[in-house]
């Protein structure tokens, strides 16, 4: 017979850590460095990801 594991279910507060800062636009910002150059703009664009919850702002230089 097999082992019998049982499930638990993530606390809200474990489940949404590192997410209500950004809610209230407290992101923490990293440069991405995946495309630095904007084909359409023809410009060098500086792409930030934020670490907690992968939301992307772009700044043109």
């Amino acid at each position: 017979m097999g082992e019998v594991v049982k499930f638990r279910r993530p606390k809200p507060s474990e489940k949404q850590a590192g997410k209500t800062l950004c809610r209230s636009g407290f992101h923490k910002w990293k440069v991405a460095r995946e495309r630095p150059f904007d084909v359409k703009q023809g410009k060098l664009i500086t792409v930030y990801r934020c670490e907690r919850c992968g939301a992307t702002k772009n700044e043109l230089r």
